[in-house]
């Protein structure tokens, strides 16, 4: 398997240095990931792209997600807010195809105005289903023009929570371009799912491992209070069998990207440590 990280890049990707790669690559991660806002794509240029493409290609580092930022909702009713969306959400895929990266990524957002991972009742409708799979299949058929691969980031408070559902959403649509993100850590939904939680990484893999092409590497813990928090953690500081998630995705991944995330610039060298330990206990190979 291979090892990167979405961040250690300026927030600004286009000033992206060859030392900001250097660093990452000290933390023997051979990958990088970024973000962009969707409503600033279009101030973008074709030099400058192919600049952060060959510096990549330069400190032989992988880019391996290019991420679309926006607040929008994939499903959202009005018809005016999906088209602006669209717009967006092309003119990313056409930039991750100048940048040459691996995968694009985009989420479904809430219909719930609070943010794109607040939970709504309406998300969960028929209707919100039907138009989540139209608007999708015509970020496809962009992608399969372009040539560009599309993940989409599902998590447990959202439209696609579960794996079942990400699963049954990914087989509708039916295209190699499209697929979700590993992101395991976004599918456990109760205590039991955390403190069984080999069960609960087997039944996760189980399903999304043949409709993903990219992971994203998170622990879990239990925070304190009167309901439930289940917050993310550093690789190897919380509650999950990492050792066990990271063998199944190498067994059907062998040269698929898991990715750091989440996490202050400061916290990456102990999480990238944790997590190669974890790798090199598994006696699996890291590319």
């Amino acid at each position: 398997m291979r090892l990167g990280v979405v961040g250690m890049i300026p927030s600004n990707f286009t000033e992206v240095t060859p030392q900001h790669l250097e660093t990452i690559r000290e933390l023997e991660l051979t990958g990088a990931a970024f973000h962009y806002p969707g409503e600033k794509m279009s101030n973008l240029q074709k030099k400058e792209l192919h600049t952060v493409r060959q510096t990549f290609k330069d400190c032989h580092m992988d880019l391996v997600q290019f991420g679309i930022g926006y607040s929008e909702c994939l499903f959202d009713p009005e018809e005016s807010v999906r088209s602006s969306l669209l717009k967006k959400i092309y003119q990313g895929i056409e930039t991750s195809r100048e940048l040459d990266s691996f995968a694009c990524l985009i989420r479904t957002g809430s219909l719930n105005a609070k943010g794109s991972y607040a939970p709504s009742k309406s998300n969960l409708t028929l209707d919100a289903k039907n138009q989540l799979i139209e608007t999708l299949a015509l970020i496809t058929s962009k992608a399969e023009k372009e040539g560009v691969n599309v993940v989409i980031e599902t998590h447990a408070l959202t439209i696609m929570g579960t794996p079942e559902i990400n699963q049954e959403v990914i087989n509708e649509i039916g295209s190699n371009n499209l697929s979700v993100v590993m992101d395991y850590v976004n599918h456990f939904q109760n205590l039991e799912h955390v403190f069984n939680n080999r069960d609960r990484i087997h039944h996760i893999f189980s399903l999304m491992n043949p409709i993903s092409i990219l992971g994203h590497c998170k622990d879990i813990i239990i925070s304190p209070g009167l309901v439930l928090h289940i917050d993310e953690a550093i690789p190897g500081e919380g509650e999950l069998d990492l050792g066990l998630a990271l063998k199944l995705w190498h067994e059907a991944h062998p040269d698929g990207y898991m990715l750091l995330e989440h996490l202050p610039n400061e916290d990456y060298p102990q999480a990238a440590n944790n997590t190669i330990r974890i790798i090199r206990d598994q006696s699996i190979p890291l590319w």
